[in-house]
């Protein structure tokens, strides 16, 4: 009966890695045919590491598949090493399609006869609906998250306290806007400038603020192998309260704080341990 159970619970883990591949898929070709088909050929470009691949094409004439892929390695690598070979992996396969996408739209003829305006918004809303599905799927495709978790990840694990990549990542893109409006024109700035207002607010309506801490929140009648699974797979620490439900009775209460690319592994080790109730919500400031 137990080899039964096992073999149910690995068939659906298939499955559900299955799946997110699939979405990661569509969310990358959904991603590069925007990039190449409607906001490039509307004066705008992607932001993060995939724009400075645009402006680096465009200064130097050379192919844009050729750019991004050049662009993105460094990233994906420093990503596989410090953040993981599961979401390496995730990481690759996203950026690899989108490389992809990308050499193939590029030679499909296609033409959005609308107002630029207009077309950078859709544009940016199709980019942002790309890039949910990769983010909700535990994949990643633009360097600049991957840098800015792994800065993260770093101070988090010297000084035990948890930060935001919002800051991080405002800061990478305002460095590419500022080099689009300097090397491109102003008018290609305030276009991109368009995209990653209405690409973010979409991504972060299906996210909820992926850039943000996250709180989760486990109700559990054995807390120790919670409390040391997390911290030899994610180096967190939890915080313990007493609690009481008013049918389970006594039970203990941890709250431990992730980035988003880590709740995929924190809920993992919390499918491990039966018995468990949880809730993820997004904190914008943690104070001490």
């Amino acid at each position: 009966m137990k080899e039964k159970v096992d073999k149910k619970i690995s068939y659906d883990k298939l499955f559900a890695e299955f799946l997110s591949c699939l979405l990661i898929t569509a969310g990358a070709l959904m991603a590069s045919f925007s990039v190449v088909c409607i906001l490039i050929p509307n004066d705008a470009i992607d932001y993060g590491t995939a724009g400075i691949a645009i402006i680096l094409s465009m200064l130097t004439k050379w192919n844009l598949s050729l750019c991004v892929a050049c662009v993105f390695l460094p990233f994906l690598i420093a990503g596989c090493v410090i953040l993981g070979k599961r979401f390496g992996f995730k990481a690759i396969l996203g950026s690899a399609v989108y490389t992809v996408g990308i050499a193939i739209f590029e030679r499909i003829p296609f033409e959005l006869n609308t107002e630029h305006f207009l077309a950078v918004v859709f544009g940016g809303a199709l980019l942002g609906a790309g890039l949910s599905l990769i983010l909700k799927s535990g994949g990643c495709i633009d360097g600049s998250e991957i840098f800015a978790n792994i800065v993260v990840k770093k101070i988090s694990d010297k000084t035990g306290k948890n930060f935001s990549m919002t800051y991080l990542l405002i800061g990478f893109n305002a460095c590419v806007y500022a080099a689009v409006f300097i090397l491109i024109n102003r008018n290609a700035a305030l276009m991109s400038l368009l995209v990653y207002v209405v690409a973010t607010s979409i991504i972060n309506h299906f996210t909820d603020h992926y850039e943000a801490i996250k709180q989760v929140t486990i109700i559990t009648k054995e807390p120790d192998a919670l409390v040391k699974a997390i911290k030899q797979e994610l180096n967190k620490t939890c915080t313990l309260m007493d609690s009481y439900g008013a049918i389970a009775g006594e039970n203990k209460t941890l709250i431990c704080y992730v980035n988003y690319f880590e709740l995929p592994k924190i809920k993992e080790i919390i499918a491990k341990n039966k018995g468990t109730f949880s809730t993820v919500s997004t904190i914008d400031e943690i104070l001490r």
